[in-house]
């Protein structure tokens, strides 16, 4: 059948492609060979990308592929600020034009001023300083890690030579030292400059202390920190047996300082009972946490990644009957994410950015994270709520609601006796809620159109609280009956109806920044005194909304806080971008983008019995349809996109698997002799569930593996990113070595203490000709013995431990001075497995220590090593070339 053709053919319909202009761009410089002008050609290039075609972004290069972040503080004369461009003025079009008024940042806003003036944060009479104080720069400090091998070193490095050197170069206007320890600190570990962090980078005089703190951070015998991010942890008491929770933890500063003091009591070859668990819900700032906390070489930490609002609980329990294993915490450490105007001196951009409605947009998942970190906590356990952000509605507003739903079952601590030498200051009693120009006093003035915004919970008086809403109160009214939204003069008229807390928010701390000139931070210690109540996570106000049924406008109200909230978690975690690239400092941390209304509460209730706290448990991490392989009940859910992140497994992340095979553990038993009094067998585990592909085994304490043995019976209802100490690494050779595992430099100081073979004792001169040159031959050892002895070892790795004048080899024992690296014995020669970095700082180490003047000369060798582009030192001519390269990052696939 032949279809005859009716007419002209029709034209084609012309296609209309908008591009975004960064689309436009991007393309522009896409040497593909496009043709760029045709815009047909151009979707179908970008079709073939989507489909496969094209070459697609890492996270890394799609990190590279946003806004860069513009440094503040650094003078542009082609930009000026918004505070110095008035009509007429100097632009970016014209910078020709004379600004004699051009700041490097502005630090003015005068809604934050208003606001802070009527929450009376400090005295009419202070204002003027504390104003001028917050729109300085924050002076550098860091913490001396106390459980490093060379603290003691360090410390007196400061004390005696940078002290003094500093002096010449410091700021004397307040009368300052240029460093100084910080007297609220305990032991002088934590100091503070007299100096910016700009003015350590860019000041050519103080070039050498500035890499001075660069190296000790990057080894670990250093932490760069803000001053008062120091301070929540001290308040927390840690004992070595305390099992501690960090509910957000990245960047990790504050986690590595609690490790720090559970490793403080302990010696060399053991490890404290206690342990960290270090939450975040950002899975790119669980690797920034990771990277931070592998620097204290521990087998004592767990990171996880859920949120924290919904921390899974797990306990295990039989017929019906209490539980026979619980996990709990000792310690809990709630530093929410906040607003962060506390840290306006690191941050000033936030200056630009604030306004009274970030912190109204936060204040429902703070409770919620404090509530659930509650529930986490032992009776007898003491929590401390924090935050960097001076606002009373993120702060004293939300321990009072926590005090009121505990109903006496926490009490707020007074511990204005404890770190002496600190200033703080009283919480708040009364304050005011702002919200779209107006302020309120009681919630009772609140338009009905905005109590999905304006919570109860943010007001001081718990009367409002307690009172139930009539269901037929709100029944019978219309939209042409809903109250109007107050204007500013009523609500200015009603100020002195001042509602005052009866609770004792007066122990609660605050620092601000011109009492010691530092941060801003505000600090409430718990304690729970019993158990909470049934329920204790669901707000009475929250029920009667409910029942009343969702307005529309209420609804769109709700989204436009979401909304909100997003975009200050945005503003925070840009601010902690700034701290990541040259210090970790504090924090806020969770950047957990939910709707921040009054129904976040966690729902979960404190684990009674099995039943009970199973059903809790899945309602906090929804599980799979299917029962778990070990026998555990696990209930189905509707969120179907909770849903996908647990089939089992955590989807995406590398799994927890106890290392057993018995012939590699025999084998690495036996290679280096290690002594029966150090466990190998039940702490060993990976992340690769193919035994014979193994690349490397990590060390658990004996508490992580119960958790581990724990979170593995109840369904692994943890996500689990990293744990324990890489202790072994699989290295490849091209002969065949005896064992085909080498102890990891991490994991040394954990297991020297228990090895028996492949040691070598060196005397200084071949100690440090190992270090310079990175591989020497047997017979050009300064002392022939050691080349003997190292000929005779087997080949593959071993031990070089520095033999101090004085100290016998045939008894010698680890204790704090000893001083040992990770070597591989070749066919004639030995390799150190040491990177240049840690070479070189253990040689400027070794010249404080020794008194070795000659040092100074090898460190400048092996500062030229450090800058060679692959990060490998050139052996001499005639020492033979052996794979020393050693893998520095942990394996963490997620």
């Amino acid at each position: 059948m032949h279809l005859t053709s009716l007419g002209p053919k029709p034209s084609p319909i012309p296609i209309q492609i908008h591009l975004k202009t960064s689309q436009r761009t991007a393309f522009r410089k896409t040497p593909t060979g496009v043709d760029l002008a045709n815009p047909l050609l151009l979707l179908s290039h970008q079709a073939a990308s989507v489909m496969g075609g094209g070459q697609k972004r890492g996270r890394t290069q799609r990190r590279h592929f946003k806004q860069n972040r513009d440094n503040v503080w650094k003078h542009n004369p082609n930009k000026a600020p918004p505070a110095a461009q008035p009509s007429g003025g100097p632009t970016v079009e014209n910078p020709t034009e004379e600004n004699p008024t051009w700041q490097p940042f502005a630090t003015q806003n005068p809604g934050f001023d208003e606001y802070y003036k009527e929450q009376r944060i400090v005295g009419q009479e202070e204002w003027d300083e504390f104003i001028s104080t917050l729109r300085k720069p924050l002076p550098a400090a860091f913490r001396i890690n106390a459980s490093a091998q060379f603290s003691e070193d360090i410390r007196s490095q400061l004390e005696k030579e940078f002290a003094k050197s500093l002096e010449a170069e410091a700021n004397n206007e307040n009368g300052e030292k240029a460093i100084r320890p910080l007297p609220w600190y305990p032991g002088n570990l934590a100091w503070q400059l007299n100096f910016s962090r700009m003015q350590l980078r860019k000041n050519q005089a103080l070039e050498r202390f500035h890499e001075f703190l660069k190296q000790e951070n990057e080894i670990g015998n250093i932490t760069r920190q803000e001053a008062v991010s120091m301070v929540p942890p001290l308040f927390l008491n840690v004992l070595p047996e305390h099992h501690i929770l960090d509910m957000c933890a990245a960047p990790g500063s504050k986690t590595f300082q609690l490790l720090e003091i559970i490793h403080g009591c302990t010696k060399p070859g053991q490890l404290p009972d206690g342990l960290v668990i270090a939450n975040d819900v950002d899975v790119q700032r669980c690797n920034l946490l990771i990277h931070q906390t592998k620097r204290m070489s521990t087998a004592n930490l767990i990171v996880t990644n859920h949120e924290a609002q919904h921390f899974p609980g797990i306990s295990m329990g039989g017929d019906g009957q209490v539980e026979k294993s619980q996990l709990l915490f000792d310690r809990v450490l709630c530093d929410v994410p906040c607003s962060g105007d506390g840290t306006l001196r690191k941050a000033p951009d936030i200056w630009r950015k604030w306004n009274a409605g970030m912190g109204n947009g936060l204040h429902c998942l703070q409770v919620a994270i404090a509530m659930r970190g509650l529930a986490l906590l032992k009776v007898g356990g003491r929590m401390v709520y924090s935050t960097c952000s001076m606002n009373p509605v993120e702060n004293e507003a939300v321990v009072a609601e926590i005090l009121r739903r505990c109903e006496g079952s926490v009490e707020l601590l007074d511990v204005s006796n404890e770190l002496a030498g600190l200033v703080r200051r009283p919480g708040l009693k009364t304050w005011k809620v702002r919200d779209r120009g107006s302020w309120f006093t009681t919630y009772k003035d609140v338009s009905v159109q905005r109590r999905s915004a304006i919570v109860q919970s943010m007001f001081p008086s718990c009367q409002s609280w307690k009172e139930t809403v009539n269901e037929g109160a709100m029944n019978h009214l219309t939209e042409g009956s809903v109250n109007e939204e107050p204007r500013e003069s009523d609500a200015s008229a009603k100020l002195g109806e001042m509602e005052v807390s009866v609770l004792p928010l007066e122990r609660c701390m605050r620092i601000v920044p011109h009492d010691q000139n530092n941060g801003a931070f505000f600090i409430a210690v718990l304690q729970k005194i019993s158990p909470l109540p049934a329920n204790h996570s669901i707000n009475k106000q929250t029920k009667s909304k409910q029942r009343d049924g969702g307005r529309m406008s209420a609804k769109l109200e709700e989204e436009s806080e979401i909304q909100k909230a997003e975009s200050v978690l945005e503003i925070n975690t840009d601010s902690k971008i700034i701290e990541e690239n040259t210090e970790t400092i504090s924090e806020k941390k969770d950047q957990e983008a939910v709707p921040l209304s009054d129904n976040n509460d966690s729902k979960i209730i404190e684990e009674k019995t099995e039943t009970i706290s199973e059903k809790k448990d899945q309602e906090a991490v929804p599980l799979s349809d299917n029962n778990d392989e070990n026998g555990v009940q696990i209930g189905k859910t509707d969120n179907r996109k909770r849903k996908l992140q647990m089939q089992g497994k955590w989807r995406g992340v590398d799994p927890v698997v106890f290392f057993t095979d018995e012939t590699i553990i025999n084998s690495i038993i036996t290679f280096y002799g290690v002594s029966a009094n150090f466990p190998l067998a039940g702490h060993l585990v990976t992340r690769n569930d193919e035994s014979t592909n193994v690349k490397r085994i990590y060390y658990v304490s004996r508490s992580v593996r119960e958790i581990l043995e724990l979170n593995l019976q109840v369904g692994q209802r943890l996500k689990i990113t990293s744990l324990g100490l890489k202790i072994f690494e699989r290295q490849t050779v091209k002969d065949e070595a005896a064992c085909a595992y080498r102890i990891s430099s991490e994991g040394l100081q954990l297991l020297f203490p228990y090895l028996t073979k492949q040691i070598l004792y060196a005397p200084f001169s071949d100690f440090e000709h190992l270090l310079k040159y990175r591989a020497v031959k047997f017979v050009d050892f300064v002392d022939s013995t050691l080349g003997q002895k190292a000929s005779a070892l087997l080949p593959g790795c071993c031990v070089v431990v520095l033999h101090q004048v004085g100290n016998n080899s045939t008894d010698l024992k680890a204790d704090a001075s000893t001083i040992a690296i990770v070597c591989w014995k070749g066919k004639s020669n030995l390799s150190i497995m040491v990177s240049p970095s840690d070479a070189k700082e253990l040689l400027e180490r070794l010249e404080i220590r020794l008194g070795k003047k000659d040092v100074t000369a090898s460190v400048k060798v092996l500062e030229e090593s450090v800058l060679l582009e692959d990060d490998s030192v050139v052996p001499p001519h005639d020492v033979e070339p052996v794979n020393t390269t050693e893998n520095m990052e942990e394996e963490v696939t997620i």
